[in-house]
């Protein structure tokens, strides 16, 4: 069964220092075009990460985002006090040199004065470490599996409404088509008559024999039977390739162009007004498959 490219894909790891979330979104692409956005997994991971994505999802556009969440103690910050000493000697020494210009006592609050030494630069420090180390990466790996399995499963149950849909437009060409050969012997009919009638009118006398044989020739300009074997057959390529090729997506776009062709130029010989009409509702259905197809893998 066929399967789409857009998909989304998520799962979590529980790790002693906090919660790690993996996350997989894809959207239709000519190729696998992957994006790992997070500079939390280590580099020399990312090579052997990718080499598994493009295996797993094969084509499509692909974003793979890492998040962090720590836990409530990793997550709080730390107070430098080296740092907040020297800031606190600097201040005293100021207001000092203050209180002494304005030959004023030296009252500084203890409370203001903490209050603004935690908003000078850099007194606070959050804890820093490596998040995914190689003691973790074992439940970091299982859960990007897990992530991709998930994206993987999405996109076959996304496949399995494309496949109902493209396959059902499909058949509908074909019941058009055979509508479209019911009305072949009346376009003969009128053919015929019309050329009959215009000769009449501009007083022309036609000479039995070569009428007819003008007739064949012109008749056999406007056949459409050619037509309507090879779009039966690029149907049927259609189907069997959507069914056999587990990866169809760029193959059935060919085949697309050359249904494309035929019901063309069915159009183009048609000279009936219910066989073109036939025709542009194959086209419709026929635009359809070709907007479905590109998110066909």
């Amino acid at each position: 069964m066929i399967k789409s490219m857009t998909g989304y894909g998520k799962s979590e790891a529980i790790l002693n220092n906090g919660k790690l979330t993996v996350e997989f979104r894809s959207v239709n692409g000519k190729s696998a075009d992957i994006s790992i956005k997070t500079s939390l997994l280590p580099k020399d991971k990312e090579i052997e990460l990718r080499k598994k994505i493009s295996e797993i999802l094969q084509r499509g556009s692909i974003d793979m985002f890492v998040t962090w969440e720590p836990n409530a103690a990793e997550g709080a910050k730390t107070i430098n006090t080296e740092l907040a000493m020297e800031y606190y000697s600097q201040i005293r020494e100021m207001a000092g040199k203050i209180a002494e210009k304005e030959n004023s006592e030296d009252k500084m609050d203890i409370a203001t004065t903490v209050g603004t030494l935690l908003r000078m630069p850099e007194v606070f420090d959050s804890k820093k470490q490596d998040i995914i180390t190689e003691d973790n990466w074992a439940l970091v790996a299982e859960a990007i599996d897990k992530a991709l399995e998930a994206i993987d499963k999405y996109r076959s149950e996304e496949g399995v409404s494309l496949y109902n849909d493209v396959t059902s437009r499909v058949g509908n060409i074909l019941k058009l088509y055979d509508e479209i050969e019911q009305f072949e012997p009346e376009r003969i009919v009128t053919v015929r008559e019309r050329i009959t009638k215009n000769a009449e009118e501009l007083k022309i006398k036609l000479d039995k024999e070569r009428f007819e044989q003008e007739m064949i020739f012109y008749l056999d300009k406007l056949d459409i039977n050619e037509e309507k074997v090879r779009l039966r057959q690029h149907c049927r390529y259609f189907m069997d390739t959507i069914d056999s090729d587990p990866y169809p997506g760029k193959k059935l776009g060919f085949i697309i162009q050359e249904m494309g062709r035929e019901i063309n130029t069915t159009g183009s010989k048609a000279n009936h007004a219910s066989i073109q009409k036939c025709v542009v509702m194959m086209k419709e259905e026929l635009e359809k498959i070709r907007e479905q197809s590109m998110n066909i893998l």
